[in-house]
């Protein structure tokens, strides 16, 4: 003969066979799930580690093939490096290397391509903006002035806005307009910390423009939106 204890289990028994049978598939699924996204995290990491030491080792030989002037080869590498593992930062500074060396080498064409790709799709900001800066500084030495000018303005990185505005002065000037270039450069020094050396020669060309420095400061104020 039964217990009460023993029909109590019983009830609890049947109680979970009921909740089980009405939620069971439910939890099994949820289960799943957690783990599945568990799983994945995990894959997505070792993957992310893996894509970056291979990415790495490729960036190396394209460094080994700068340093030995070989720009043939660290074009070669670089485009392996975007096509395989563009996302990562080894691809945003192999652009820029690859670049150097194709310049270095007389490759202006190649050098302009290798930056247009770092310009457009570097990860960092600060990398699409040293890119243009660059892209620029090729496109006014072809004398491309208009195309100077538009890859400057997607330079956005605040870090560089001073070095952006005297480009830009640079550009203007060689475009025969003086008086926005004296207006570009004064931007650059207000935007320059004083104590950067670089600031004394943006102060020669304010002066060669007949635009010394302390004219210059007022000049950057008035120019401030």
């Amino acid at each position: 003969m039964a217990t009460p204890l023993d029909l109590q289990e019983q009830e609890q028994l049947d109680a979970l066979k009921a909740f089980w049978k009405q939620y069971g598939n439910l939890i099994t699924w949820g289960l799943v799930l957690v783990l599945a996204v568990f799983a994945g995290l995990n894959g997505w990491r070792w993957w992310q580690r893996d894509q970056a030491a291979k990415a790495g080792a490729m960036f190396e030989q394209l460094a080994q093939a700068a340093r030995a002037g070989d720009a043939q080869r660290a074009g070669t590498i670089f485009g392996d490096l975007k096509e395989r593992y563009a996302r990562t930062a080894y691809a945003q500074q192999g652009a820029l290397l690859a670049a150097r060396a194709q310049f270095e080498r007389g490759q202006v064409d190649a050098a302009k391509a290798s930056l247009t790709w770092a310009a457009e799709n570097a990860v960092e900001d600060e990398y699409r903006s040293v890119a243009r800066l660059r892209l620029a500084g090729l496109q006014l030495q072809a004398k491309e002035y208009d195309a100077a000018l538009q890859t400057l303005d997607g330079a956005k990185a605040p870090a560089f806005a001073a070095l952006v505005a005297d480009r830009r002065g640079d550009v203007l000037l060689a475009q025969g307009k003086p008086a926005e270039a004296r207006a570009a450069y004064a931007q650059a020094r207000a935007a320059m910390d004083d104590k950067v050396e670089y600031r004394q020669l943006i102060d020669a060309k304010l002066t060669a423009l007949g635009a010394p420095p302390a004219a210059a400061s007022a000049a950057a104020s008035g120019a401030a939106p």
